[in-house]
């Protein structure tokens, strides 16, 4: 193969994106921290999906404008660390090829190297061992061969052979991926990339996975009333979600006849079937109807029907609250403090701190540059603060500035304990610049520390870890580990606390007691004297609680 154009280049992309969304649950597995946090493969595997699917939507023979579409989109999708090192290196990639219509091995192989270049320069400190590394030697391996080979498939199985290897080097390089015994994720996730990349030159079709049907959740909880004004005008009043599980002396089941005979029973059918269960969702005037129907085909394993119209009534009733509220609260915002936040808590401990846009995520769901674009432009403001309040977040929220035409600062906060510091020396009669250079000197006083749970056995930093037991977390290093809740959150607390200790703060999670909270506090009355603490209702998932320590 001599030459690839924007046709070519845009099947590769959409492989690329099925081959690491085929694998995104293995690239999860390979991090080193056994956190149930949004994952490298599960970053990589948006961040590439939203860069796909603007592939999807045009339809350019042009490579060029094929890279610029997909560079786009990448951006926009980058999530997480990881998502955000995979759009620069498109970024590159694309810039090099932007006024061809199509390109040669040589500038392939340059595409390659150009990325590398990009990604390069966009992280801050750069480390070895990682995604860069493995993009690296992939894009040396791209020029070099393009030196000896003008054939495209011959560079781009070069690129994956030393892609390969420097990724199994990376233990070598990062010592904690060899005490964990993992290759990096990062690195892994753009392999399977390029190994879409290499499967759409030869010829090969990758399909996509084909989920099995989710048997723990019903289609739709929340309904989409189209524009109606009138409940009246509801014609199909009752949503019913019904779930068969197939009996072997039942009907034969058919996919497509199942769907016509469903029709007849209301509008906005939605039938998903595997071998072995139907899930149905249907609006329908007669939902007894519907559970008969289905009940010809096996046991009905879930039902559950909603009274539409009174749904509606509640919609309009919060609708015109809220329309009452916003002419209440209208007023421009000149600075937008715009914070990630995880948990209903710590929403409302930033509101009450100044924060005017709070962005649901964190450690769950990274969001998206795009997500934090579109707060920004809907603000209306003329100058942005940004707070991650995680590490994963901050690359994505740095290029921001990038994609919008008003000044943006990023408090470098990688925990909500900084964050929350952070807003407390918020002066908005100074520039974004002040801000940011005070509120950042402000979270180097805090110590961060988090209470989870593993998802897997492992062992790293000394610590043997077993799955489901609890881990303390004090900043980025776990120090201890145990089956005990309690005891796990007092040895974090001895670790974070030393003479100079004031304050401590908990932030309380979801999965946390009153009664573990009453406990904490005693213990802290009783060994550390001096130390004030303040407690808090934070809401968040995952995390049971959250210290800082001033």
């Amino acid at each position: 193969m001599k030459k690839i154009d924007g046709k070519l280049f845009a099947d590769m992309i959409v492989q690329g994106s099925d081959s690491l969304s085929n694998n995104a649950d293995f690239v999860d597995s390979l991090n080193v921290f056994p956190v149930p946090d949004g994952d490298t493969g599960t970053n990589m595997n948006l961040s590439m999906s939203s860069g796909a699917a603007e592939v999807k939507s045009q339809d350019s023979a042009h490579i060029g404008e094929v890279g610029k579409v997909f560079s786009k989109g990448l951006l926009m999708g980058a999530r997480g660390n990881s998502g955000v090192i995979l759009s620069q290196l498109f970024r590159g990639f694309s810039k090099s090829i932007e006024n061809e219509s199509e390109i040669d091995a040589k500038q392939f192989a340059k595409a390659f190297q150009s990325g590398v270049n990009t990604a390069y320069k966009a992280v801050m400190k750069p480390v070895e061992g990682t995604i860069l590394t493995v993009a690296r030697v992939a894009g040396e391996a791209a020029m070099n061969s393009s030196e000896t080979t003008d054939d495209i498939i011959t560079i781009m199985e070069a690129v994956i052979e030393q892609g390969q290897k420097a990724l199994e080097n990376t233990p070598n390089q990062l010592p904690v991926l060899k005490e964990v015994g993992v290759v990096d994720s990062g690195g892994q996730g753009l392999m399977f990339v390029y190994e879409g990349f290499l499967a759409t030159l030869k010829g090969e079709k990758i399909e996509p996975n084909k989920e099995k049907v989710n048997t723990d959740e019903f289609i739709n909880d929340d309904h989409d009333f189209g524009g109606v004004m009138n409940t009246e005008d509801i014609v199909f009043g009752y949503c019913t979600e019904i779930m068969v599980r197939f009996g072997k002396d039942k009907k034969p089941f058919n996919e497509d006849q199942f769907r016509e005979d469903m029709s007849q029973f209301g509008d906005s059918l939605l039938v998903i079937s595997d071998d072995e269960i139907v899930k149905i969702h249907v609006h329908s005037e007669t939902p007894g109807e519907v559970l008969t129907y289905g009940s010809q085909y096996g046991e009905l394993i879930k039902i559950k029907i909603e009274n539409m119209r009174e749904q509606h009534r509640e919609v309009l009733r919060k609708s015109a609250d809220k329309k009452i509220k916003q002419e209440q609260q209208q007023e421009a915002v000149d600075t937008a403090i715009i914070t990630i936040s995880m948990g209903e808590g710590i929403t409302k401990l930033f509101k009450s701190l100044g924060a005017t846009h709070v962005i649901s995520g964190g450690q769950t769901m990274n969001p998206s540059t795009e997500d934090i674009v579109k707060v920004v432009k809907q603000s209306g403001c003329k100058n942005a603060i940004i707070l991650p309040n995680n590490k994963n977040i901050i690359m994505a929220a740095e290029q921001v500035g990038h994609l919008v035409d008003i000044p943006v600062a990023v408090v470098t906060s990688k925990t909500v304990s900084q964050g929350l510091s952070a807003m407390l020396n918020l002066n908005l009669e100074q520039s974004i610049e002040e801000n940011k250079a005070q509120m950042e000197e402000a979270m180097s006083f805090v110590k961060s520390g988090s209470v989870t749970y593993a998802v897997r056995d492992t062992n790293i930093d000394g610590i043997t870890i077993k799955k489901g037991e609890y881990m303390g977390i004090h900043e980025s290093s776990i120090k201890v580990s145990d089956a005990d809740h309690l005891s796990v959150s007092k040895k974090l607390i001895d670790e974070m606390i030393d003479e100079d200790s004031e304050i401590l703060t908990i932030i309380k999670g979801e999965d946390a007691s009153d009664d573990e909270v009453a406990q904490l506090e005693s213990y802290i009355e009783e060994n550390y004297e001096d130390v004030e603490v303040e407690v808090h209702q934070g809401d968040q998932p995952i995390y049971s609680f959250l210290f800082s320590v001033e």
